[in-house]
Parts: structure tokens; C-alpha cells; sequence
């Protein structure tokens, strides 16, 4: 079964790969600078969308390497060369030590849920209608429901896939309420409808004629608070927060590397057309719906950096940690200028691929502790599925694997905001965005909550560099003696009347090695935090070109 669910893995990730490469050689000149509707304007294909569909497209091939090849290889230098892999074969039986027999290569279903839930995030991405936006939203929901709980046999993430089912069904109520408000009092459900309406109530409030009565315009903003509400659930935003931290705690690290990034996406991209085009200067409410996203920015960057100070569990802490940064992202989004919407598109990259390495990270640290052992930590459940749970398990990593300590240390001051990584420039646009706008007690709030964040950044640090590495081999292989079998390729099979037989090789638990999928991973991922350093112009100038062609449409 493991092979099975190997292939479809591997399978996925080509078709994906096909996927991002038909859709770059779409974006031609021609096509960015104009959109295409398509299902009688149910989907409307943008250079905005297209960009991040490769993104996703992209991330989602990545995570998929988690299940398309094995955590662990053996690796004996006298057969690493090119020639003696081509030529000859290794056989090694005991698979338990190369991690072969997880319940990760036993679920045939995984990449097929995957595509699936891909499928209803790109098409929200495209999205141009409210049904096509309801329809699309659950199609992305169901997919993210039903990968929580996939590890059958876990009882915190049958839970957890619970709790956000219930609490995404919640959401989606408050979605489908303010869609149906919007329908009930303008008969539209076209996104280039409501487009227009905005447009009307400009002209109305520049000139003498009344085309829109107090309450109609009072009513139109009400219904999109209600939709942001349900949208703001969606991405875990405060005070819509609450379910995030022990959802993301109970499903398997693997699962929660998908969950913390896909699903936020498409809803944030959707956020950015509905905050640009469906205009709120015009209302006759003083607190428009806008606003509604700054109180959320202002929650979520207080309560993301300080309940983080509490937390001792990794995954919960880093729940937080995307708390805080949906806060920045919900600052640039309200203010709907040039400059922000280039900040605003900026950011949401450098945290997808920043928050996918230190997910990964996370993982392959307890992948390489595999035959180690901490009397202190015995008591943790689901070992298999989140072998790291908590922080305090990072002590003294160094001493054991310096080269992914150095990697999860630039994503960590990435994520503070250190320069000059990618997440200084991100959160730099942001603030030089809000105090252009008059935003300064927002800027001032969100420079101190990421003062307050670097703390528990900081002690993580703290204890992967400057605490002692308490972990021990176990009994079981301390001074063990392993052996596999090289056979040539020519000789498939061994017979006994065969006076040569195969060589046999001895070899420690030091040749058992993270595979290359993972390690090459980790390394583009952080090359590409560390990008800005060597050409920031490569990014700022994609973002800027598509927050141009958002404002000149």
C-alpha cells in the first residue's frame, strides 16, 4: 500500500508541475495586461490570480515531497558515485529505521484530497460571482476537513479535523447570511455588478442626484461585514482566532503544514479584489466594512505576539505566530493604495514559503532524532505523526545537526523581521504604507507587538544554540552492527546454485540520513529568504507590476 500511496504522491506532484508550467507560458504580454471571464462570468481570469495559482501550485508540490519519497535513506559513500548507483542495487530490509512503514505511506487517499482542495482554492482564486465564491470556498473547506482527520487511528486529530469543521460550518453561515443580504437588496450576484454599484455611488455622492437611498448604502456595507466576518473565521483572525491554535496542535505536523498556508491563500487574494474594486469611501456609515479588517489587524497583532509569550508547544506557538501575521496583512489590505497592495501581495509570499520552510524544519528534526531518546519527554502521544511537540525538544540541536539549525535560525529572524531578510522588507513596506496613510497608532501598535513577538522568536533560538543536547541513542541501536546486500543490476535474481554471491555490507546508525527531497527543499526555501539580499528587485518588481495592472483595470 506504501508504494501505492507513493506514486499518486509523485503522480501529483507532475501534474501540478505541468500545471505551473502551462500557466506560465500563458502569461504572455498580452495576457497581462487584460482579464478573461470565463463560465458566463462565474470565473474571471487575472495576471493576479495566475500569479497565485503558481504559488499554491507550487507550495502544494512541495508539501506533497513530505509523501512522494522517504524521510530517510541510507547513504554509504563508497556507492554514492553515479556509476555504482547505475550499476548496482542495494537491499536493506529493515525499513522500520528508514521510516518506511509510517501511517503517511498507508493512505492512499492523501494526494487525491490534496488536488482536490487545490482545485476549490484555485478556483476561488478566479472567482467572480457569489455563487462560484460560495461554491468554491466549501469545495476548498471539505478538502481541508477530511485531510484533518485522515490519520484514523489519532485521536487528537479526529478532534481537531472536528473542531474545524464545526467552527469552518459556523463561518461559512456568516458567509452564505451576508451573500443572501447582498442578493435581497440588489438582485446581483456578479462581482462586476456590485463593481458597478460602488462606481454609482461615487457619482451619487459627487453630485446632486440621488440614485441610492441612505439605507440601501447602509445595508450594502452591512452585508459585506457579515461576509468579511466569515472570511476573517476562514484565515484565523482575530477575535475569530480561538480555533487555530488547538486545530493546528492536534493534526499531524504534515497535515498542519498544509492547513496553515493553503487555506489562506485564496481567501486573502479574494479579500484583496473585493477590498479594491467594491469601494467604501461612498457609504453613508461612518464605520465601513474596511474598518471591520483594521480592528481584526489590531487584535491579531496584540494577540498573536503576546499569548505567543505563553505558549511551550511549537505548533501552538507558530499557530500565533500566523495570528500576528495575518495581522500585517490585514493592515495593508484595508488601506487600498498603490504602495499597499504591493506590500500587501509582498508579504503574503515571503510568509507562505517563510512559514512552509519552518513547518518542514520542524518535521525533519524529528525525523533525524529518529533512535534517540529523552526520558524527560515519554509521555507525548501521537510521537508518529508530530514527532516535535514541543519547544523545549529543540534544545541543543545544534550540537546534533548544525547545517537545519542554521536554516530554521534565518527563517526565525525572517519571521521577526530581521534585516536583511526577506520578512524586514515585508514588514517594513507595510508600516512605510500605513504612516504614508496616517495610520500612526496602528504603526506604532505593530511595531511594538513585533518587539514583543522576537521574544519567544529569540527563545527558541536560545535553546536550539545555547542549551546542552540531552538526547541519547536508545538501547536498541547503541554499538548496533547493520547489514544490507549489494547486488549488480544484471543479476535480478539470487540463485543458490550460484557459487558468487552478493556483497555484504556493514554499516552504523551515522549512515541513516535525511533524504535529499527533504534537504533540497529546505535549502531553496531558505535561499529564497535569503534572495533579497543578493536581488530584492526580482520580487518587488513582480509585485509592484501586479498591484499596477489591479489599479489600472
Amino acid at each position: 500500500m506504501q508504494d501505492k500511496t507513493i506514486l499518486y504522491s509523485r503522480i501529483s506532484i507532475i501534474a501540478l508541475s505541468i500545471t505551473i508550467i502551462t500557466i506560465i507560458y500563458g502569461l504572455d504580454t498580452y495576457s497581462m495586461e487584460k482579464s478573461s471571464g470565463l463560465f458566463g462570468g462565474l470565473f474571471n481570469s487575472t495576471p493576479n490570480s495566475s500569479l497565485f495559482q503558481i504559488v499554491l501550485y507550487l507550495i502544494s508540490a512541495i508539501i506533497l515531497l513530505l509523501t512522494g519519497f522517504y524521510p530517510r535513506k541510507l547513504y554509504l559513500e563508497q556507492f554514492s558515485s553515479i556509476p555504482k548507483i547505475l550499476n548496482n542495487k542495494l537491499i536493506y530490509y529493515k525499513t522500520n529505521i528508514l521510516e518506511m512503514m509510517d501511517n503517511k505511506y498507508k493512505i492512499l487517499e492523501y494526494g487525491l484530497i490534496i488536488l482536490f482542495t487545490i482545485t476549490g482554492a484555485s478556483f476561488l482564486l478566479s472567482s467572480n460571482d457569489l455563487v462560484s465564491i460560495f461554491l468554491s470556498i466549501e469545495l476548498q473547506s471539505y478538502g481541508l476537513y477530511l485531510i484533518c482527520t485522515i490519520y484514523r487511528n489519532s485521536e487528537s486529530a479526529t478532534s481537531g479535523g472536528l473542531t474545524y469543521f464545526l467552527l469552518g460550518g459556523l463561518s461559512s453561515c456568516f458567509i452564505l447570511l451576508g451573500q443572501s443580504l447582498l442578493y435581497s437588496n440588489t438582485s446581483v450576484t456578479c462581482l462586476d455588478g456590485y463593481y458597478l454599484i460602488s462606481s454609482m455611488y461615487e457619482i451619487s455622492y459627487n453630485t446632486t442626484n440621488n440614485f441610492f437611498s441612505l439605507e440601501n448604502s447602509n445595508y450594502l456595507n452591512i452585508s459585506l461585514l457579515i461576509i468579511s466576518v466569515g472570511f476573517l473565521f476562514k484565515v484565523s483572525a482575530a477575535p475569530f482566532h480561538f480555533w487555530s491554535p488547538d486545530v493546528y496542535d492536534a493534526i499531524p505536523t504534515l497535515v498542519t503544514t498544509f492547513v496553515a498556508i493553503i487555506a489562506k491563500i485564496s481567501i486573502l487574494i479574494l479579500l484583496l479584489e473585493l477590498v479594491h474594486y467594491i469601494s467604501n469611501d461612498f457609504f453613508s456609515l461612518n464605520f465601513t466594512w474596511t474598518n471591520g479588517l483594521l480592528v481584526s489587524s489590531l487584535l491579531s497583532l496584540i494577540i498573536g505576539s503576546v499569548l505567543g509569550l505563553t505558549q511551550f508547544r511549537i505548533k501552538r506557538l507558530l499557530a500565533y505566530s500566523t495570528i500576528s501575521h495575518i495581522g500585517f496583512i490585514l493592515l495593508s489590505l484595508s488601506m487600498n493604495t498603490l504602495e499597499s497592495i504591493q506590500a500587501f501581495l509582498f508579504y503574503l509570499l515571503q510568509y507562505s514559503f517563510t512559514n512552509l520552510n519552518a513547518f518542514i524544519i520542524v518535521l525533519i528534526i524529528g525525523y533525524s532524532l529518529y533512535g534517540f531518546e529523552n526520558t524527560k519527554y515519554n509521555y507525548l502521544k501521537d510521537m508518529e505523526n508530530s514527532p516535535i511537540q514541543l519547544v523545549s525538544q529543540l534544545k541543543g540541536y545544534f550540537y546534533h545537526n548544525p547545517f537545519i539549525s542554521l536554516s530554521l535560525a534565518i527563517t526565525i529572524f525572517s519571521f521577526v523581521g530581521v534585516p536583511p531578510l526577506i520578512g524586514f522588507f515585508a514588514k517594513q513596506m507595510i508600516l512605510s504604507s500605513a504612516l504614508d496613510n496616517g495610520y500612526y497608532f496602528l504603526t506604532i501598535i505593530a511595531i511594538l507587538t513585533s518587539v514583543i513577538g522576537a521574544v519567544y522568536y529569540l527563545s527558541i533560538i536560545k535553546q536550539i544554540y545555547f542549551d546542552e543536547f540531552k538526547y541519547t541513542l536508545t538501547d536498541t541501536y547503541q554499538d548496533i552492527n547493520l547489514r544490507a546486500t549489494i547486488l549488480e543490476n544484471h543479476r535480478t535474481n539470487i540463485s543458490k546454485d550460484t557459487k558468487e554471491s552478493p556483497e555484504k555490507i556493514n554499516f552504523s546508525l551515522k549512515n541513516i540520513v535525511i533524504s535529499n527531497c527533504l534537504t533540497i527543499s529546505i535549502s531553496i526555501l531558505t535561499l529564497i529568504i535569503l534572495v533579497v539580499i543578493l536581488n530584492p528587485e526580482i520580487l518587488l518588481r513582480t509585485t509592484n507590476l501586479i498591484s499596477l495592472l489591479i489599479f489600472n483595470c
